[in-house]
């Protein structure tokens, strides 16, 4: 493709032949209007629904593109992939499809429900190893196994044509679309979603601004950026898993560089209401790096107004077993639950006297740890209270203050609320 850009940008003819051979594999997932998020943002609010797709993320386009152009020589030989869990799951229905071996090397952290999908999706053609605790770590695992054994490594997302096969998001969306679109928000993990749909919407679609979002605590794209050249952050909060990298890949950068408007970090609670809004409102399962686009409108709400907005919403692979963290972390992040250490006199009626005039009356108690203390005059006890109310907050330090409560606030003291929580 001849245009104005620096390095590899994919051409709309490559795009157009990894659609060819994605369009009897993959599903051509919906662009849906949200009508609860256009009446929240005053905007024209469409989410497309990658987490309808076959593997519930748009991983299996950039996976499978990439795999259909090895010869047959290499794949007689076998794959190798690390994935924190979607590429995995593209990777081995790809495997399984086309009949080929493959391993796929996965952080043992992973959810284990990502991790019983890659081995259903990768039926008898897929070997599954669960090793070190990031994507980084197993990815160089991975690399090593190649190296050694002359297989062909599936990066996910630092390669020509997994950045083909994902631009056909943006190819969908623009065909879908009915209206310009003047912005779009795409989740940034190593960066293969963003540059292949941020390449493609530069060609087609040159007036829409283009917004990454990344975790807040894995901002490796936005460092990178800001620096101008490639970062590899020292420590990541790896929450949002599929999303949470210490380094981006060359190649996205290189295109990302170029062409986002701007780059938003989201702090890990606001996804997490994002998630639970999604379930409790719409019915949508996200995971949490699915969530992202949409966690980071509330930034934008001034600009959006009025406006025809696209979140990718790019995977629903959500581990049942994560939820009580995620409501923990949302209700923390909208300020409704708050840990104390309280110092209560060792007497008889000492809880109930604080229950009686420090809660109000729509404050629940949601976490209690106390071990009598013998010949000590106090007792310390570790107690979680949830509002229904972020505003009583303040009110409830009052009345901690007025009765003359004996206390240390957690929630602002992450080391020892770490130890202790």
């Amino acid at each position: 493709m001849k245009n104005k850009f620096k390095g590899y940008f994919p051409s709309y003819k490559e795009i157009i032949q990894a659609n060819n051979i994605l369009k009897d594999i993959i599903y051509e997932t919906p662009l849906q209007k949200n009508f609860f998020l256009s009446e929240k943002y005053k905007a024209n609010v469409f989410l497309k629904r990658e987490d309808l797709q076959i593997v519930r993320s748009y991983k299996i386009r950039g996976a499978y593109n990439k795999i259909k152009s090895l010869s047959h020589t290499e794949l007689k030989k076998g794959i190798v992939c690390a994935s924190a869990g979607n590429h995995a799951q593209g990777v081995a229905y790809s495997c399984s499809t086309l009949k080929i071996p493959g391993k796929i090397y996965m952080p043992s952290t992973t959810p284990k429900q990502k991790v019983e999908r890659v081995k259903m999706f990768g039926k008898e053609y897929v070997e599954i190893i669960l090793n070190g605790d990031t994507f980084d770590a197993v990815s160089c695992e991975a690399i090593k196994d190649c190296k050694k054994n002359k297989k062909i490594f599936i990066h996910p997302f630092d390669d020509i044509k997994i950045i083909e096969g994902q631009a056909t998001v943006g190819l969908e969306i623009l065909q879908q679309s009915i209206s310009d679109i003047d912005y779009i928000f795409i989740p940034i993990g190593g960066g293969g979603l963003a540059s292949g749909v941020a390449s493609y919407f530069q060609e087609f679609s040159p007036k829409t601004k283009i917004i990454g979002v990344e975790p807040k605590g894995a901002p490796s794209m936005s460092f990178s950026l800001k620096k101008g050249e490639i970062v590899e952050l020292k420590r990541i909060d790896r929450f949002i898993d599929g999303a949470s990298v210490k380094k981006v890949g060359e190649l996205n950068f290189n295109i990302c560089n170029q062409t986002l408007f701007d780059i938003r970090t989201v702090p890990e609670g606001k996804v997490c209401t994002t998630i639970l809004d999604l379930y409790n409102l719409e019915a949508i399962i996200a995971e949490p790096a699915g969530a992202l686009s949409i966690a980071a409108l509330d930034f934008y709400s001034d600009e959006i107004k009025g406006k025809t907005i696209v979140c990718i919403l790019s995977g629903g692979n959500n581990d049942i077993t994560r939820t009580e963290e995620i409501r923990e972390k949302s209700l923390l992040y909208e300020g409704k639950k708050h840990y104390f250490i309280v110092k209560f006199p060792q007497r008889a009626g000492a809880l109930k006297e604080f229950v009686n005039n420090i809660l109000g009356p729509k404050d629940d108690i949601a976490y209690f740890e106390y071990s009598k203390k013998t010949s000590k005059e106090e007792g310390p006890a570790v107690i979680g209270i949830e509002l229904a109310d972020k505003n009583e907050f303040s009110v409830l330090l009052k009345r901690m203050k007025k009765y003359k409560v004996h206390f240390q606030y957690l929630n602002k003291n992450p080391d020892l609320f770490r130890i202790l929580i």
